[in-house]
């Protein structure tokens, strides 16, 4: 189905400095958006929208009133002199979808009950919550599990939030977990790093790398993380802590 805004709305917009824009958004438009702006507005502003100073698209913040026309403009044309660029390869459609994705994240946030500090669950994570046994940040911990170094920046907060509460509700393709059982040797689990037609290859818990022949398996499945859920073992100012932290991990920003 072909999704268009009349180029008279937009003129509307711009004119009354209204949000006509977001107003005749659909569902679809709102999804697309979404991924529009994951793969091409995330790595400055952050998968939460918030990383710009004076900025925070999750509260609806922007550092002066804009239209969406306005932002429409913005996207595609970028600002002179300034840090934002031109998005030559963007159309007007899909500007206007990122814009909709933008004016729909201060319905779906929710304020933290809870204000987490940083290096506190910075401690809790190498500490207590022994989190560096299974993953690294910048060089330090296991590799086992995937490397944190730049999380603030790949997973949004309410994800690196449910992948604490919950390990297994949303696992991404590279940090799954298999056993192998071979026809002549007991079953082996470890991270499952590449497989093919004929091979498959994990890392093992101690970080060895093995590579299995799959015509010698009788059986390869996958299984559930093995990280802990820290619902109970950490109480709700620790939890927002330790996703304070993780949430600041931006790679060569690093605390």
């Amino acid at each position: 189905m072909k999704r268009f805004i009349p180029t008279l709305l937009l003129v509307l917009a711009v004119g009354a400095g209204s949000r006509v824009i977001a107003q005749h958004a659909t569902a679809f438009d709102i999804e697309d958006g979404g991924r529009a702006f994951e793969s091409t507005c995330a790595g400055c502003h952050g998968p939460d929208g918030n990383l710009i100073a004076g900025i925070d698209f999750r509260r609806g913040v922007f550092r002066r009133p804009l239209t969406d026309a306005e932002i429409v403009a913005i996207i595609l044309r970028g600002i002179p002199n300034t840090p934002m660029p031109a998005t030559p390869g963007m159309n007007e459609e899909q500007a206007t979808q990122i814009v909709a994705y933008l004016r729909s994240l201060p319905e779906t946030f929710t304020e933290p009950s809870t204000v987490g500090d940083a290096a506190r669950g910075q401690a809790i994570f190498a500490g207590e919550g022994q989190c560096l046994d299974c993953h690294s940040v910048a060089g330090e911990g296991s590799r086992l599990g995937p490397d944190l170094s730049r999380i603030g920046l790949d997973r949004r907060a309410a994800e690196i939030e449910l992948s604490l509460l919950d390990p297994d509700a949303e696992i991404q393709p590279t940090n799954r977990f298999v056993t192998v059982t071979p026809r002549r040797a007991e079953p082996v689990t470890g991270r499952l790093l590449n497989h093919d037609t004929f091979t498959v290859q994990l890392m093992l818990a101690d970080e060895r790398l093995q590579l299995f022949e799959k015509s010698e398996l009788r059986d390869l499945a996958f299984v559930a993380s093995p990280m802990p859920s820290y619902r109970g073992s950490l109480d709700a100012q620790a939890l927002a802590d330790v996703l304070s932290y993780l949430v600041s991990l931006r790679g060569d920003s690093l605390p």
